[in-house]
């Protein structure tokens, strides 16, 4: 089961490449930046790399089949996680040219659907039905916690300028914890439906996002929200801040939206993608990296 959007595809096996590709053309759901390159999973334990900001792509060493959800690397790019169905950890130690499976929960029915690496030692990975493990030494162990009282989703993390950790799920969970995960505190929601993210502007300044074009700021942590007026009613399953400041929110339905005043509107970008985004990701070189049904598709930044 997977909480993030269920993008509708017919997928490609994937298999070893022994050449680049323009584009894997496999169902991909969530990407990290490493260094100077990007990683990105999805579908049936495919795992891409490209050194050339999406320009072209490699498979990566891995004999994962299950799908993958989330890939996180710590800052210094020593060590990155990759989670998803069948309760499956991998984890790599070169920049994500290699994998290995690290570690693989007693009941395959648990699925990950996102994973945060706070340092080369601690990661926190989330899921369905309240799923939550964590690690300090790096992967060799991890412990199941329960971080809430509700069995939500818990779809994705994110990390604040500051150092504050945010957890968005289903049925109006947002969660805040200050102290690297080790306690969450329930923030107040504006609504009660699913949300998809979590984007931290600056040390207090957040937008959150979910169904039916639902999308929300506070300028106070999450204390408090302001609705925000979006053209289309559709789920909105990915959010990122590029340099320039900009943000951009995308998802089903072919809609992009971007924001060019830190988050206070939101516009209809007319991006040439015409299918469904389930992560963002900001090049090194700065453009956009759109992974979802169509694969990975780079965008130039809107203007």
């Amino acid at each position: 089961m997977r909480s993030r959007p269920l993008l509708l595809v017919v997928a490609l096996a994937v298999g070893h490449l022994s050449a680049a590709v323009t584009n894997p053309r496999v169902l991909l759901l969530d990407g990290s930046v490493v260094g100077s390159d990007i990683v990105a999973v999805g579908e049936r334990g495919a795992i891409f790399r490209s050194a050339d900001n999406a320009l072209t792509w490699h498979a990566a060493a891995s004999l994962a089949t299950a799908t993958l959800t989330g890939v996180a690397f710590s800052s210094d790019g020593t060590r990155g996680w990759a989670v998803g169905h069948d309760a499956l950890i991998l984890t790599t130690n070169d920049a994500g040219r290699t994998w290995q499976q690290q570690w693989q929960g007693e009941n395959l029915a648990d699925s990950f659907l996102d994973i945060l690496a706070l340092d080369a030692q601690r990661a926190i990975a989330v899921g369905a039905y309240g799923l939550s493990v964590t690690t300090s030494d790096a992967g060799k162990t991890w412990t199941r916690r329960k971080i809430s009282d509700a069995d939500y989703h818990f779809n994705r993390l994110s990390r604040g300028p500051s150092g504050t950790l945010y957890l968005a799920g289903e049925h109006g969970t947002l969660l805040r914890s200050t102290d690297d995960g080790a306690t969450w505190k329930n923030i107040p929601a504006a609504y009660e439906g699913s949300f998809y993210g979590i984007l931290p502007l600056d040390k207090r300044t957040l937008i959150a996002h979910g169904l039916r074009g639902r999308s929300f700021r506070s300028i106070d942590d999450g204390d408090t929200w302001v609705s925000l007026a979006t053209p289309e009613s559709v789920l909105l399953a990915a959010s990122v801040q590029l340099k320039s400041n900009v943000v951009i929110l995308a998802g089903h339905a072919r809609v992009l939206l971007v924001s060019r005043d830190n988050g206070k509107s939101l516009q209809t970008w007319a991006a040439p993608l015409t299918t469904a985004v389930a992560e963002l990701i900001a090049a090194p070189d700065g453009s956009i990296v759109a992974l979802g049904e169509a694969g990975a598709t780079r965008l130039a930044a809107p203007r």
